[in-house]
């Protein structure tokens, strides 16, 4: 049930909430906030909050550098953690919006709903559920974060191995607070790595609970003592980090789209063409999906990472894998994003790719069954299986010959995106590396 006005004023006075958090995110994904006190609350929920975005990487220009956050309602939360001597904090997160009212074009939040409106027109609601691991490291003496990992755990260990036990139970009681549906938690393949999984939601709420996850989980191991990172590669030798991530079409009547119970694996046309779309663009989107230098640390075979563009019902060396579950389940798994990744932009590309196959009625290549990872070069090209881009520099150069790109990024967003993401690589490209003096300075 949507939440309104009156229903955010009436908790405030309920739980005193005097501290507030307008929230919104920049084109990396980064969650931005400016905290209000009590006494601006109506002024802020009414919109008329204005704010520097030139100060804001990718938005705007300093002689056009005033724009206002419009609240979503349904957004509001108080925030568990921030209770303090019976005063509680609570956030509400923002679209950002221009002086005369009309919705910035840089805002990756209203761009996904300007994509999934575009959707809504073809007859189809995007559902997504990401799957965010994460690592907890330990802090230096210095209260620095390092890569040194809290635990020797591994896959489905129990205390008192997995010492971050304790931690991801205080994260899933706060995120329950928050109104997040938890379904599982457990400890990862990798020592100190974790995966906590919730819900799935339409695409534009699943967006938002990927950062506030992230948000949460930060924040709640800084309590217990530990960093958390969602860095795809932090530590050479073991698995990386991925953000798997689920999604279906729906009809607005609200059937699944992706299922028919007479179909070979009980997958609709829709369905399997979606699949097809996202195989055609995988490359194409893997700067958007997996934006980091460090992200191709982790898409290297051999760390159950999926490096090799195929599908199939049950293999997790490919891409794109089909979850057993049919029904209102019914649904894919795209395996290669990385949590670092904008979810808002991520979800947007995603969909205009699957869309992408629906239109066109593309259907995928046959499913690959085996082991990818151990299949010869001899066999990967005869099966016509291709791999993801193997650096950023690849990827950027994948995005900007994509035709979807722009159409869905918005051609501000994928303007500013793809110049910073250039000059990143630029300056990873440059700089000299611990790798480089440790093999070099002592013979040359």
């Amino acid at each position: 049930m949507a939440i309104t006005r009156d229903d955010i004023l009436k908790i405030v006075k309920a739980e005193n909430v005097n501290f507030f958090r307008l929230q919104f995110c920049d084109i990396f994904g980064f969650i931005k906030n400016i905290a209000i006190p009590r006494s601006q609350l109506e002024k802020a929920l009414d919109g008329q909050m204005m704010f520097d975005g030139s100060s804001i990487e990718g938005f705007a220009r300093i002689q056009e550098s005033d724009m206002y956050l419009k609240p979503d309602y349904n957004t509001f939360c108080v925030l568990p953690w921030r209770t303090k001597d019976g005063v509680a904090a609570a956030r509400i997160i923002c679209d950002v919006a221009m002086p005369d009212g009309s919705p910035f074009v840089g805002c990756p939040r209203y761009n996904l709903k300007r994509v999934l409106e575009d959707a809504k027109k073809e007859g189809y609601v995007m559902n997504v559920g990401t799957e965010c691991e994460f690592f907890f490291f330990e802090y230096d003496e210095c209260g620095r974060p390092t890569n040194k990992v809290s635990d020797v755990a591994n896959y489905f260990s129990v205390d008192p191995e997995d010492r971050g036990l304790n931690a991801r139970r205080e994260i899933i009681l706060t995120l329950e607070q928050m109104g997040f549906e938890i379904e599982a938690s457990h400890h990862e393949v990798a020592e100190g790595q974790h995966e906590i999984n919730f819900k799935y939601a339409d695409a534009l709420t699943a967006a938002d609970n990927t950062l506030t996850f992230k948000w949460v989980v930060k924040n709640i191991a800084h309590k217990h003592g530990f960093y958390a990172t969602f860095l795809p590669k932090p530590v050479f030798g073991i698995n990386g980090t991925g953000m798997h991530t689920n999604q279906s079409l729906f009809t607005t009547e609200g059937k699944n789209a992706f299922f028919d119970s007479n179909a070979p694996m009980q997958l609709s046309n829709v369905a399997r063409s979606y699949v097809a779309g996202l195989l055609k663009h995988a490359r194409g989107m893997s700067a958007i999906t997996n934006p980091l230098v460090n992200s191709y640390k982790r898409l290297v075979p051999g760390y159950e990472a999926p490096v090799y563009v195929a599908w199939s019902a049950s293999n997790r060396s490919a891409l794109v894998r089909i979850p057993a579950s049919r029904g209102a389940s019914t649904r894919c798994e795209l395996r290669c994003p990385d949590p670092t990744c904008n979810p808002y932009l991520a979800f947007a590309m995603m969909l205009n790719a699957g869309l992408d196959g629906v239109k066109n009625k593309l259907q995928p290549p046959a499913t690959v069954d085996q082991n990818i990872f151990k299949m010869t070069e001899k066999e990967k090209k005869a099966a016509k299986i291709i791999s993801m881009p193997g650096s950023l520099r690849e990827a950027l150069d994948e995005l900007k010959a994509n035709p979807l790109a722009k159409a869905s990024l918005g051609e501000h967003i994928y303007e500013h995106y793809v110049a910073a993401k250039e000059a990143e690589w630029d300056q990873f490209r440059i700089a000299i590396t611990d790798w480089e003096l440790n093999n070099y300075l002592s013979i040359y």
